[in-house]
């Protein structure tokens, strides 16, 4: 079954990976793909169109599912359209506030959405690595660095506050510290977070556990871009045909 794929975002960093990614498989088609300002006629061949037409294209066009890394505002418009129109929605977005979440729940009472932070494979054995390493060592301080290109909007990237929330699940934490500026000794239970904006940084994650004369520093480094887009390509391919629902990344690789 040839999956039919709709991208948003099409001329920008991720757009255009997807668009290749999806191009390059013999599973899938992309059936369209919007940008809110298309500068560009085609992305690997494909057409951009205006985001303006997207609820008429979910409809008229009828892909499988949509793939989305937009922002958070325009992602919730994009996801209530494809809920509109009985179409499943895959999106790498960040940034979302609670509101913004809401609406995602919302959509998937309608058809299946997936949203995950991260699609690269090792960011998601990076994630069970963090949970099991803080449970095996009690007591030892934790500190989260995050560095990502100098355009990326929100701070900790999604994979951070992820990455976070298994620090917190596995161990004794009561505060998250955002950097430290002044007199700031460090206290019980807090975990230190920092992000970095720099260059064109694809995006690193390190989290480092120090107690007991001895540090563990555990790292993911993604060198392209290309890795999160076969992995929303490989989530698009998945979900389609899925009962309507919250689905995360991880349901994609466990099968």
């Amino acid at each position: 079954m040839t999956v039919r794929l709709g991208v948003t975002g099409a001329t920008g960093r991720m757009g255009r990976e997807v668009i290749a990614a999806a191009t390059a498989r013999e599973d899938c088609e992309v059936v369209f793909a919007v940008n809110r300002r298309p500068d560009e006629e085609t992305v690997d061949g494909v057409e951009v169109e205006s985001a303006a037409e997207f609820d008429s294209l979910v409809v008229d066009r009828e892909p499988s599912v949509v793939i989305d890394f937009t922002g958070p505002e325009s992602a919730v418009d994009y996801a209530e359209a494809c809920a509109d129109a009985g179409v499943a929605f895959v999106t790498g977005t960040t940034g979302f506030d609670d509101d913004g979440r809401e609406a995602l729940e919302a959509a998937a009472e309608d058809v299946a959405v997936l949203h995950a932070p991260n699609f690269a494979r090792g960011v998601r054995a990076l994630v069970n690595a963090v949970g099991e390493a803080v449970r095996n060592l009690p007591g030892y301080d934790v500190e989260l660095v995050e560095t990502h290109h100098n355009g990326k909007r929100d701070a900790p990237s999604g994979t951070a506050n992820r990455l976070l929330s298994e620090i917190e699940a596995n161990g004794d934490f009561t505060d998250r510290t955002h950097g430290r500026e002044g007199d700031a000794p460090r206290e019980t239970g807090e975990i230190g977070v920092h992000a970095l904006r720099a260059g064109d940084i694809t995006g690193e994650h390190e989290v480092v556990l120090a107690g007991n004369h001895e540090e563990v520093r555990l790292t993911h480094r993604a060198e392209d871009r290309g890795v999160f887009a076969a992995g929303a390509v490989d989530a698009a391919v998945w979900i389609a045909g899925q009962k309507a629902g919250s689905y995360d990344f991880a349901d994609v690789i466990a099968e």
